[in-house]
């Protein structure tokens, strides 16, 4: 079928429109280590389960294939998510050259270093005719942001460390069978990060120097995904690229004094990193008529992640992350009250990509269980509510990790953090769909 004009302007504006909401709120937010799932109010309802074998708009980050067989759609969400962490100092010291240790010092207790945050999303979706369907999506998977105060425990680690992204993914679908949906999609991503900590002087009685590294760019990469139709089952895999990140900006370091102020810079940078490859598998059964059963498990190649290059005035070094790759598994339930209100519940298992040896206070992760309700209201014959809650609860972990600072010199010194990690996390969600 032929789109009428009207209708294909419609799709270009709401679709621009769903990208422009993303790119203009700010994504602050804590989950598995970096990375966000939070693209979905409808799927938050049940855990994140079965997004991968739904169909819809909503369902474009998780799978390209969603909107092969669905109406034309508007999606438009947001994700408010409270932290509340605390991360406690248990001995962290600093050794000078020549092997004199001393406490860190300063405030021993971090409350809520990673910020509240809003993670906003959307999509639209239009059919070209019986077998084709193309989508526009926009989403903000990997973003973080924590600070402590300028006399931490942590400073020299952590002072401010905020990493935001925004994918925009541009989809083409097709019904290859009765039974067979496929997608793929193209995953344009811009990154922007700004990671900064305190540098030691060569003594206590000092005051602090600071080291900041600032950068952007964009990047590409893709989503292939397939949908099978078995009468009330409905099975969906997917895969994600791992996209290489290159970002261009400037390092900063002050406030160095005696032999070590000849460090002082301020420079040209440029920074590398890889984020995880995803592949996704999940299933949907109609129990009955009213109740369906969602069941969804994810494997994270977070190995990918294994340490940050970057350069500054031509000088090349690495910082060491360590990842492993991880999985995550969740089963949800979704009952039909009746043809205008559905209600869903869910729980899911997170794991932490964090090294436990590596783990320090700039990214306080570890692993979580999500508990989730939800609900969706359709206010009309076009257009349905949802609205989605959930707690996080994060299982305690520890840091001890020592970073050796002006390494290879006279002037090494080394820093040992020791901390202790607890905290939980609420999400609160809001959505609508339209159909046109």
């Amino acid at each position: 079928m032929t789109a009428p004009p009207l209708i294909s302007r419609l799709f270009i504006y709401t679709a621009v429109a769903a990208v422009i909401a993303g790119a203009a709120m700010p994504h602050r937010a804590a989950a598995a280590s970096f990375y966000l799932q939070d693209q979905s109010v409808k799927g938050l309802g049940r855990a994140y389960s079965g997004e991968v074998a739904d169909q819809g708009a909503e369902s474009l980050w998780w799978n390209p294939a969603a909107i092969a067989g669905s109406p034309n759609e508007i999606y438009i969400g947001e994700n408010s998510i409270l932290t509340s962490a605390s991360v406690l100092d248990r001995g962290s010291s600093i050794t000078y050259p020549g092997g004199a240790s001393f406490s860190n010092g300063g405030d021993p207790h971090a409350f809520n270093p990673v910020e509240f945050g809003v993670v906003p999303n959307g999509a639209a979706s239009y059919r070209l005719n019986d077998r084709f369907a193309v989508g526009l999506s926009t989403a903000a998977p990997y973003d973080f942001t924590s600070t402590y105060s300028s006399n931490a425990f942590a400073r020299y680690n952590s002072l401010k460390s905020r990493l935001t992204t925004i994918d925009i993914a541009a989809t083409g679908a097709m019904r290859a069978t009765d039974w067979l949906d496929l997608g793929v999609s193209v995953n344009t991503e811009y990154t922007s990060a700004n990671l900064g900590n305190a540098l030691p002087n060569l003594s206590p009685l000092l005051p602090d120097g600071q080291q900041t590294l600032r950068g952007d760019g964009w990047n590409v990469g893709y989503t292939v995904g397939a949908e099978a139709h078995f009468g009330p089952w409905a099975f969906g895999a997917s895969y994600k690229s791992a996209m290489d990140h290159d970002l261009s900006g400037t390092a900063t370091v002050s406030g160095l004094l005696g032999p070590l102020a000849s460090g002082d810079v301020s420079a040209g940078a440029h920074a590398h990193f890889t984020t995880p490859w995803i592949a996704t598998l999940g299933a949907r059964y109609h129990l009955t008529s009213k109740l369906t059963l969602d069941l969804q498990a994810e494997r994270f190649g977070w190995s990918e992640f294994s340490d940050i290059d970057y350069s500054v005035s031509g000088v090349a070094t690495a910082i060491p992350e360590h990842y492993r790759d991880t999985t995550s598994g969740a089963v949800g339930l979704e009952y039909a009250v009746n043809r205008s209100f559905t209600l869903r519940t869910g729980v899911g298992y997170d794991q932490s990509p964090l090294n436990p040896i590596y783990r320090d206070t700039r990214v306080p992760d570890s692993d979580r269980m999500l508990y989730t309700l939800g609900a969706s209201m359709r206010v009309s014959p076009r257009m349905t509510v949802d609205a989605s809650g959930a707690y996080v609860a994060f299982r305690g972990s520890s840091v001890n990790t020592t970073t050796a600072v002006y390494a290879g010199t006279l002037a090494q010194t080394s820093v040992n953090e020791l901390a202790g990690i607890g905290g939980n996390a609420k999400i609160l969600s809001l959505g609508m769909r339209y159909a046109f």
